[in-house]
C-alpha cells in the first residue's frame, strides 16, 4: 500500500492549505460566521479552514481506495485513538482547563460512537507561547516542535488562530502519516463551554477530527458528482449555516444534511455521522494512517 499512498499524496499535496513550516505564511481565508469572543463581543470568523479538495484530487483518492476495497474488503475492528492536548495560550488567555479538555474528549466520543472510532486521552501539553497563540495557521513551526507520534497519537492543538479561524485539519492524504503536520486545530473557546457561542459546544473539533480521518465537507463537489464521495449525505450547493430547516439546494434526491457533523451549521445543529461517512474512515484510516490500527 506505501506506493498508492505516494502517488495520492503527490497528488493532493497541491492543494491550498493552511502554512507549512517550510514554506511561506498563508493567507488567512474569508470570514463567514459570527461568534462571541472572549470578551462577550460578537466577531466575525472562519468556520473551517481545511482545504477544499479538487474533483481530480478526489479521483486521486478514489483509484487509491478502490484498489484497497478489493484488496482488504473486511471491516476493521473498533479503534481506541491516544490523543495528547496541546493547550497553547499567552498567559492570560487559552489556558483551557482540564474540565473542558475532558468535556470535549466525551463530545468527541459521543459523536464517534457507533463508528468504531474512540479516543482516550493520553496527555496534556500545556504551552506558554504567544507568538503561537494567535500564529498557529499561517505557520506549522509549532506543530514541528510539538508533535507527539503523529503515526500512532491524535495531536489535539487548542490556540487562538488569526481571523478567529474556528478550526483546521490537513487531510490523510497530504502528507505521511507519520508526518507532524497531521493533527487537528481548534480555537480554544469552540471546546464546550468555552463560549464562543455558537459554536462552543464542542463539535468543530468534532467536525476537524471527521477531516483527520478522511472525511470532506458534506457540500465539497457541490451538485455534482460524486458529491463528498460518500452515497449517503445528499448532495448540497454550499455550505449550510445556522440550522436552515428543509433546506434543499440541489436537484438530486434528498434534503441539505444540515444534522451532519461535516457541514457548517452551529453546533446545536450538528448530530449525526452516515453510515457512508463511517465506511469512508474506516477505508481512509486503512489505507493512509494504518498506524492507528496498530
Amino acid at each position: 500500500m506505501r506506493n498508492q499512498i505516494l502517488v495520492a499524496g503527490t497528488a493532493l499535496a497541491l492543494c491550498a492549505s493552511p502554512g507549512r513550516a517550510e514554506g511561506p505564511a498563508a493567507a488567512v481565508p474569508g470570514p463567514d460566521v459570527h461568534l462571541l469572543s472572549a470578551k462577550g463581543e460578537q466577531v466575525r470568523g472562519v468556520r473551517c479552514a481545511t482545504p477544499h479538495v479538487t474533483p481530480e484530487q478526489a479521483a486521486a483518492v478514489e483509484q487509491v481506495l478502490e484498489r484497497y476495497r478489493q484488496e482488504r474488503p473486511d471491516k476493521k475492528g473498533d479503534v481506541i485513538v491516544p490523543v495528547v492536548f496541546h493547550v497553547i495560550h499567552d498567559g492570560t488567555e487559552g489556558n483551557v482547563s482540564d474540565a473542558l479538555i475532558d468535556a470535549q474528549l466525551r463530545v468527541l466520543n459521543d459523536a464517534f460512537a457507533g463508528t468504531g472510532f474512540s479516543f482516550a486521552r493520553q496527555s496534556i501539553n500545556r504551552v506558554l507561547n504567544r507568538q503561537w497563540f494567535t500564529g498557529c495557521y499561517a505557520s506549522q513551526k509549532f506543530k514541528r516542535e510539538l508533535a507527539v507520534d503523529p503515526t500512532h497519537t491524535l495531536n489535539f492543538y487548542t490556540c487562538k488562530p488569526k481571523g478567529n479561524i474556528l478550526g483546521y485539519a490537513y487531510l490523510p492524504w497530504s502528507f505521511e502519516e507519520s508526518n507532524f503536520h497531521h493533527g487537528v486545530v481548534v480555537l480554544y473557546s469552540t471546546l464546550p463551554g468555552g463560549g464562543a457561542t455558537p459554536y462552543d459546544e464542542g463539535d468543530t473539533g468534532t467536525h476537524e477530527v471527521g477531516h483527520y480521518l478522511g472525511l470532506l465537507h458534506t457540500f465539497d463537489g457541490g451538485c455534482q458528482e460524486p458529491g463528498d464521495s460518500v452515497a449517503d449525505t445528499p448532495a448540497e450547493a454550499s455550505p449550510a449555516f445556522g440550522c436552515p430547516a428543509g433546506r434543499d439546494t440541489c436537484a438530486s434526491p434528498g434534503l441539505d444534511p444540515i444534522i451532519n457533523f461535516m457541514d457548517y451549521t452551529d453546533d446545536a445543529c450538528m448530530f449525526e455521522f452516515t453510515s457512508g461517512q463511517d465506511t469512508r474512515m474506516d477505508e481512509i484510516v486503512g489505507v493512509y494512517k494504518p498506524g492507528l490500527l496498530n
